[in-house]
């Protein structure tokens, strides 16, 4: 029959109207402004004014209110459910950014409210009569400057709504049927038989009645019991809410947002006891704890019985590009301890859904924290190639490999043919089937998985949603079963299922993701702080160990708030502004913080005596280097124990010197004296040509390099100008902070203009070229160290931006022939083409790096050092670094401010080489640490005698036993090493990245040798 379908739709349209009944409006509100927690807080000495819901108006944005009125039930709805709802005129648009509440039912909390939940339970089975308070605390959002406020208690009629969602549930499945299938031929057939029993001519009349429950039992017995689905396809859904830790609201918003959230799903629990929801990211936890910890107690009660899951692995969902591999492992370490001191249980699964790229070296940090799967399903969004399958294992650079699913949900009524998917997925039949044809390993496979819910801005599952699936759990011909089912036990099923198929495809290295380029360098601030406070703490926990201080639980504190802020909406820079006037706070404190434990270790490390300075040197191997000395300093000679002087140059840069043979993790002490003041002798500089003791290089007429020859090897490194800075139009089609849109090098401007050029120092320690260059409405200036000793070159650089939507590049094209560039990456590199060959090597035309990238082409090779920025782009042999972008949605003068960055050119003799470039790398990053007065101890505390093994961290072991080691391998290189302590050992541990003992090592007194596979991490309990 034609038009059935839309018949079908206009019988349970006017079901779904009548469903709610006996509406009584609420008028007796109270009101007062601002923030309070708990109904006792709002009761202070401030007026309650009456708020007229008729005529008055609450104002945002980002504004809060407290609501207060008394409900009495009337007699009319004894035996009802009872639900409140509360409404704005917002019923659309952006759920992450609209009107939110949290109800408090007599001072308790009871749940949140928003566009998609707008009612909460009042009585399940009235009496009439009963008396309730209920307070509301109310945010306004940030999208609207002026909201209404309207609240009535309504009656559920819950045979209507049960036979409402008994037709809807598999009306909504008809658009992603075949007209033609049987199935859908046997559900429309059955639907309108159904509605044929209906008689809608006196709603609520007992004719009425008769009619909804002789169609209640038709379509029980019909379409639930005779066309179940006897297919073998099943969705196992979990309830979620993605909530962002920061984002178009800040941290402190978060914390709101939790409770409203999480106290939703536990309202909903009670109502739909099949319901099993989880919950990653441990912080928003700690957060709900700290505030509401009533709250918190039912959702421990509710874990206890199985119904909420506390699954996810880091402590917040992190970048996974910018975040250092020491990070990483801090943040599986507090994720994973908080959910086992807490619940009691361990985590297995690495839940990231809206992380925007995975580096290369993170299967081995999973399966060496004890993380076993991996879910995302943000790669859904590639711009360009789709991955060629859902279900795979994930190998890293090392050969670890984590069993990996991308969740496959369909936005209700998205076309097939495009390949995004959701994390924020509904639990609706046309959200299923299109999830189940969008999969891609049917083959091996018949379970998909779905998280569905609300999320980024929170809220999770609705009602709607919790009906559809105690239809869909039934199972009906065409529809693929629902099973609530957590996601652990989903992705044991799913290991069990496919661990030995011949079909389970490999995925090698990175799994790159074609969007969101632009957040390697967007907010370059808070990029700067995070790489200088990673790297600080570590250096900190050296040093504590070794003065035998105990900074613990300060410590702790701090890397918390580190990896709070590497959340992946706050470290890529894709937050409001006010996010970031907040990070640059708790950065600045963190810093403060960092100085008084180093001031308070110095005493145990150092003796005083103003005739000495000491050099300390964090890094694990033995280093050369120029050290930055107290501007204070008598003397223009630092001499070692064994006679070996070093000159101390004062110039306007400050106090610098060359040091060499500085031991790994330990340092020197040099007496100052005074001797014969010497004169430039390593550097010259006429027509345009200096000579340095390692190049001779040439500029043209604007300063540019247009020559860097390598006397040493005898060969040129450029070929073209270099140092060039450029600037791009930075427009791209949305999401502005977070894109950089492959059409972006169609218009640029080159900087090639001075205002000033000079060198400012001449000196053997080192000699300084100073830069200052203006273009559009910014100036850059550069202090280009040249030195005496080391063969880098580099560019100091500070940079007043004022421009918007303008990317900044400096370019270096180099003499290298190479089809592909290396990039440093967290405990170890990565190799990337430099070429356009096929459709994802066009797509990779901005990457991620930490402290390096290079091209080297056999027994030669050019790098690009930084110390705190991460967005690369080569082609040709033309290394361009991204220095800064500045988008202005969502923070309109995001990077419109004063930028301090360095990097270095250091061409180097043979290809990719540890005591090369990494070692270049890490020294630029942390710089030698002077004291005045004597070392107590000159003594390595731990060497390693191959150099392509890295002494990463060093520090206190977690539990207080030893000393914990942990190192890896950067050269792709099976390797025999030992580590040689300055004390004796008397028992060594491998541990994994948990510091759980999982093997004793062999040792010979105070040398540990052991075997190291290509790019393996490797961590170690000492005991001494």
């Amino acid at each position: 029959m034609r038009f059935t379908q839309d018949r079908i739709r206009v019988i349970s349209d006017e079901l779904k109207n009548l469903i709610y009944t006996h509406k009584v409006d609420v008028n007796n509100i109270h009101y007062k402004k601002g923030l309070y927690f708990k109904p006792e807080e709002a009761d202070d000495n401030r007026k309650w004014e009456i708020f007229d819901s008729t005529t008055m108006h609450w104002y945002g944005p980002d504004e809060h209110y407290w609501y207060r009125f008394n409900l009495t039930i009337p007699k009319e709805m004894k035996g009802k459910r009872v639900y409140v709802k509360v409404a704005t005129q917002v019923d659309h648009w952006d759920d992450a950014k609209n009107p939110q509440f949290l109800v408090f039912i007599n001072k308790k909390v009871s749940q949140g409210l928003d566009i998609n939940h707008q009612m909460f339970l009042l009585s399940e089975n009235a009496c009439g009569d009963e008396n309730y308070t209920i307070d509301l605390q109310a945010y306004t959002g940030i999208m609207f400057a002026e909201l209404s406020l309207s609240v009535s208690m309504i009656v559920m009629d819950e045979e209507i709504n049960k036979l409402y969602y008994d037709i809807v549930m598999p009306y909504r499945a008809f658009p992603r049927m075949e007209k033609e299938d049987m199935a859908y031929k046997k559900l429309l057939a059955c639907l309108n038989d159904t509605i044929n029993l209906l008689d809608l001519r006196n709603p609520y009349s007992e004719e009425f009645y008769l009619s909804v429950r002789r169609a209640q039992d038709y379509i029980t017995k019909h379409l639930y019991e005779d066309l179940a689905n006897t297919e073998e396809v099943i969705a196992s859904v979990i309830g979620h809410t993605h909530i962002d830790v920061a984002w178009w609201w800040t941290v402190a918003q978060t914390r709101e947002k939790v409770a409203r959230s999480f106290a939703t799903v536990l309202a909903l629990m009670k109502e739909f006891p099949h319901y099993r929801f989880m919950s990653s990211q441990p912080l928003l936890y700690k957060f709900l704890k700290d505030r509401y910890p009533d709250v918190y107690e039912e959702i421990k009660e509710r874990i206890k019985e199985g119904r909420w899951e506390p699954e996810g692995g880091m402590w917040v969902e992190a970048d996974c590009n910018l975040t250092s591999g020491e990070s990483l492992v801090r943040q599986f370490y507090y994720g994973k301890k908080f959910f086992k001191d807490e619940f009691g249980l361990d985590n297995k699964i690495l839940w990231l859904p809206d992380v925007f790229g995975y580096s290369g070296a993170l299967p081995q940090i999973m399966a060496k924290s004890g993380i076993e799967y991996f879910m995302t399903t943000k790669l859904a969004w590639n711009q360009i190639n789709k991955i060629p399958n859902d279900t795979f294992m994930w190998k890293g650079i090392d050969g670890s490999k984590i069993l990996t699913h991308l969740i496959t949900t369909l936005g209700v009524g998205q076309d097939e043919s495009n390949f995004f998917t959701t994390y924020n997925g509904m639990l609706h039949p046309d959200a299923i089937i299109g999830g189940w044809h969008r999969y891609q390993n049917k083959d091996m496979n018949n379970d998909i998985l779905i998280s569905y819910g609300f999320g980024d801005g929170g809220g999770g599952p609705t009602r709607d949603m919790l009906e559809m699936s105690t239809r869909m759990d039934k199972g009906v011909v065409g529809i693929p079963k629902v099973k609530q089912c957590f996601a652990r036990e989903y992705f044991d099923k799913l290991n069990n299922t496919v661990k030995d198929s011949k079909r389970l495809a490999t995925w090698e290295g990175e799994l790159y993701f074609e969007y969101h380029r632009g957040t390697y360098t967007s907010m370059g601030r808070n990029k700067r702080y995070n790489r200088k406070c990673e790297l600080s703490l570590m250096d900190m926990e050296l040093f504590n160990l070794l003065s035998g201080n105990n900074h613990k639980e300060e410590m702790e504190e701090i890397w918390k708030t580190v990896l709070m802020n590497q959340f992946h909406d706050i470290l890529p820079g894709s937050s409001i502004k006010e996010v970031y006037d907040v990070s640059k706070v708790e950065y600045e404190e963190i810093e403060k913080e960092l100085g008084e434990i180093l001031k308070e270790n110095t005493p145990s490390l150092v003796e005083e005596d103003n005739n000495y300075i000491s050099v300390f040197n964090t890094l694990g191997f033995t280093r050369d280097d120029v050290v930055k000395l107290p501007e204070n300093i008598e003397g223009n000679l630092l001499v070692d124990k064994d006679g070996n002087s070093y000159e101390i140059q004062k110039d306007v840069n400050g106090v610098v010197a060359y040091v060499d043979n500085l031991p790994a993790k330990g340092g020197k002490m040099y007496k100052i004296e005074k001797g014969e003041e010497k004169k430039n002798t390593k550097f010259s500089f006429k027509d345009g040509v200096l000579e340095t003791p390692f190049y001779t290089i040439r500029f043209d007429d604007n300063f540019l390099f247009t020559s860097i020859y390598d006397k040493e090897n005898d060969r040129e490194t450029l070929k073209g100008s270099a140092n060039l800075f450029r600037m791009y139009e930075d427009k791209p089609m949305c999401f502005d902070a977070w894109d950089i849109d492959m059409y972006y090098s169609e218009k640029f401007w080159d900087i090639l203009s001075f205002e000033s050029a000079e060198f400012i120092t001449w000196g053997d320690v080192r000699s300084t070229l100073r830069i200052v260059r203006k273009m559009s409405n910014s100036t850059i200036e550069q202090n280009i160290h040249f030195y005496g000793n080391l063969r880098r070159i580099d560019f100091e650089t500070r940079v007043d931006w004022k421009e918007h939507q303008t990317l900044l590049k400096v370019h270096f094209p180099v003499d290298i022939h190479t089809d592909e560039a290396s990039f440093d990456i967290q405990f170890g590199n990565i190799r990337r083409k430099q070429h356009k060959n096929t459709s994802w090597d066009e797509a990779r035309f901005e990457s991620c790096g930490h402290k390096w990238i290079d091209l080297s082409e056999g027994n030669y090779g050019v790098s690009i050092l930084n110390d705190c920025k991460y967005g690369h782009s080569v082609h040709e042999s033309n290394i361009g670094l991204t220095l800064i972008k500045s988008g202005i949605e969502p923070n309109k003068t995001a990077d419109q401010e004063v930028h301090i960055f360095t990097y270095s050119y250091y061409p180097h003799k043979d290809s990719l080489k540890a005591k090369n470039t990494m070692f270049e790398g890490y020294k630029l990053n942390q710089e030698l640490y002077a004291f005045n007065g004597r070392l107590k101890d000159e003594t390595s505390l731990v060497k390693t005698n191959r150099d392509n093994v890295i002494i990463e961290t060093v520090k206190k072991a977690w539990d207080g036993n030893g000393v914990v080691v942990r190192c890896y391998e950067c050269e792709n290189s099976l390797t025999k090493f030992n580590l040689e302590f300055n004390r004796e050992i008397s028992k060594v541990y491998e541990c994994n990245l948990m510091e759980e003992n999982e093997r004793e090592v062999d040792f010979e007194a105070k040398v540990l040798k052991d075997r190291i596979k290509p790019y393996e991490i490797k961590t170690y309990r000492i005991i001494f």
